[in-house]
């Protein structure tokens, strides 16, 4: 694009599950440079530094030159979706055992911890005595056995204190980082706040270890600029406001993406679909605006109180793993949701050892139920190992930082329960067939280990249907059933995620005969059609090839713009800061009218008083937030949400909430 070669330069990440893209960003000459590096996950650090070294390269520029940096991820989102996370200890003030039924909230903590600790405050703040002794009898075991505690008191959105108590007693036991949940969400509904704590916590030291490898990066190459991250809403936070809050960077990468399709193509309504090496995301552009979701978003099952683009996110991606349904005399080829290391990526890395024990396996008799598999360490500290039962340290002692084949690997069928365990950790990763090795058969796709690739392709076409036959007649064949399966689900995804947004149980529909019929092209004596009402703008490396017969199933054009392969880093770069803060006003007794912000609370004589105290404290929230945030120049609006009641003729106050929301562009290194 035309422009100066003196306007600012922007440096824009993303960091994925299979790829980390870099792009040079100017406002005035659009994408400057471009690349991509493999995300290495054993060190996030390698793969970046290559990613933006590359850029810089093409771009012919120093590196001091640049004077903002910003990037999205997808880890967070990845980690919710396939399971993964650090132990925590959940601290519940106030709460009883039964509360965990609610809001997915036992699901979710799984076999973590979780201590109960009388407490807690009304809906007026008023506070039940607190007794942490539970609390302080567990930390000197708990301070060897988790990585992090979550901390969720009763009504703790209308008085932290308790919760601030008990977060400072943790910090000062055992020097472990703490999650509070009024830090988080002003909203009521403890259990789910707690759920969103929890998740919170659990996510701290991955995107800890992310922004740790990317400051040393820029650090190591001299560029002294901001460093921003992307917020699930589209907006742009500093490092440091992100590090406090991980579980806000769910959905930053298809935040970004969102915000990089309608910088791309301009399009005001259209379906986004990104679609990755681990998952695919799928959100509405409505007259130039993404949806947000207003309950909070969803990933991994888990509903949070998160503020977010309303973006589905499914486990469907190059990288997914396939499997062939048991039985049937045409079994299904599954899709996901986990993330396999594609068998061709894994030999690129691991050399020959991966081909040859492919070939020893395609020399068998029969196939094998663990043929094409291998296990291997993700290379994170081995301190986030902590509480592994016997039977789970003595596996993950065998597994090592190059990949096992599973059928040397495991002596007995209850080891594959304690490696799948070891998997959710994050621990393991898993190696096997996945829709990348596919595209490397057909020659669709060229840049890892083609041969592997195709052994791999081979074992899956030998598996046997219902009648005792191969599957399919090679590896030409079941690759180009999977790509098939790839493009037809991606289309019911997609129709999914309308189907939802109009208020419908857009899964159950998807997957009822009609749509399916609908799909499937066949005829009948009753016609069956189904599409969307806007275009597709399909976002990521492999949309142009998955999306390429998407059409005929959608009944819409499917638009991959120019730069599909990098709009989420150009999301990055392009968005603004935007921070809110809450209050509320209640009346615990007739004539006093009480102001929760923040921490502070303080009561007034009359509603005007209330009202003024809590606008104005908000302002100052709103400015302080966004300042932590990474801008100092914003805007500041207060919105008012009044509740009254008219009795016999008397108007009565009920409660307000206020909202203040502060927006502005990130602070830029001058020169």
């Amino acid at each position: 694009m035309a422009g100066s070669d003196d306007a600012p330069l922007y440096l824009g990440f993303d960091t994925g599950g299979t790829y980390t893209d870099a792009v040079l960003f100017s406002e005035e000459r659009g994408v400057v440079a471009k690349a991509k590096a493999l995300t290495t996950r054993h060190d996030l650090a390698v793969g970046i530094a290559e990613a933006a070294d590359r850029v810089i390269a093409l771009a012919g520029i120093a590196p001091r030159t640049i004077r903002l940096v910003s990037m999205s991820t997808t880890l967070a989102t990845n980690a919710l979706v396939e399971g993964q996370g650090g132990r925590v200890g959940l601290v519940m003030i106030g709460f009883s055992e039964t509360d965990l039924d609610k809001d997915g909230l036992k699901t979710a903590l799984g076999s973590d911890p979780v201590i109960f600790v009388p407490g807690g405050h009304d809906v007026h703040g008023n506070e039940t005595k607190l007794d942490l002794a539970a609390l302080e009898n567990a930390l000197p075991e708990l301070a060897t056995s988790v990585s992090g505690f979550a901390v969720c008191g009763y009504f703790s959105t209308r008085n932290p204190k308790h919760e601030i108590l008990a977060r400072d007693l943790i910090r000062e036991s055992t020097g472990l980082p703490v999650t509070t949940s009024h830090e988080l969400s002003s909203k009521l509904g403890g259990p789910r706040r707690a759920l969103t704590t929890l998740l919170n916590a659990r996510l701290i030291s991955m995107i800890d270890h992310l922004i740790a490898a990317t400051e040393g990066f820029l650090e190591n190459r001299g560029i002294d600029a901001p460093l921003m991250v992307v917020r699930g809403d589209g907006a742009l936070v500093s490092a440091r406001f992100a590090r406090e809050r991980p579980i806000e960077t769910i959905l930053s990468g298809p935040a970004a993406s969102i915000v990089g399709a309608r910088h791309l193509t301009r399009l005001d309504d259209a379906v986004v679909s990104d679609i990755g090496g681990t998952t695919t995301d799928i959100a509405i552009l409505d007259k130039g605006v993404p949806r947000l979701d207003p309950d909070g978003a969803t990933v991994g099952g888990f509903r949070t109180m998160v503020e977010a683009v309303a973006m589905r996110t499914f486990g469907l991606g190059g990288d997914s793993e396939v499997t062939i349904a048991d039985g049937g005399l045409d079994p299904a080829i599954l899709l996901g949701p986990r993330r396999l290391v594609p068998l061709s990526l894994a030999a690129l890395q691991h050399g020959a050892a991966i081909a040859e024990t492919l070939e020893r396996q395609l020399r068998a008799a029969n196939p094998g139920r663990m043929d094409g598999r291998f296990a291997m360490r993700t290379g994170v500290p081995d301190r986030l190992a902590a509480g592994l039962s016997t039977a789970e340290a003595r596996l993950y002692e065998k597994v090592t930082a190059t990949p096992l084949p599973l059928d040397q690997l495991l002596t007995s069928t209850a080891q594959v329960a304690t490696l799948q365990r070891l998997v959710s950790r994050g621990l393991v990763h898993l190696c096997g067939f996945t829709p990348s090795d596919a595209a490397h058969v057909l020659g669709r796709q060229d840049n890892w280990h083609e041969r592997a690739a195709r052994l791999g392709a081979e074992l899956v076409a030998r598996r046997r249907d219902g009648r005792g036959q191969p599957i399919a007649a090679g590896a030409a064949e079941i690759s180009q059933r999977v790509l098939h399966a790839v493009t037809r689900r991606s289309a019911e995804l997609m129709l999914e995620a309308a189907l939802a947004d109009d208020g419908l149980d857009g899964a159950v529909i998807v997957a009822g005969p009609l749509v399916q019929r609908a799909l499937d092209g066949k005829a009948g004596i009753a016609r069956l059609a189904v599409g969307l009402d806007r275009q597709v703008i399909g976002l990521g490396a492999s949309a142009g090839l998955h999306y390429a017969g998407l059409p005929a199933l959608v009944g819409q054009g499917c638009v991959v713009p120019e730069d599909a392969d990098v709009a989420n880093a150009i999301g990055a770069v392009v968005g603004q800061v935007r921070v809110s803060a809450e209050a509320v006003v209640t009346q615990p007794v007739e004539g006093i009218f009480r102001v929760s912000a923040g921490e502070t609370i303080s009561d007034h004589r009359s509603e005007d008083d209330a009202l003024s105290v809590a606008s104005a404290h908000l302002r100052d929230l709103a400015r302080e937030a966004a300042r932590r945030a990474g801008s100092d120049d914003v805007e500041i609006d207060v919105a008012t949400d009044l509740r009254i009641a008219t009795i016999e003729g008397q108007r009565s106050f009920i409660e307000a909430s206020l909202r203040a929301v502060a927006t502005g562009r990130p602070r830029i290194t001058l020169r």
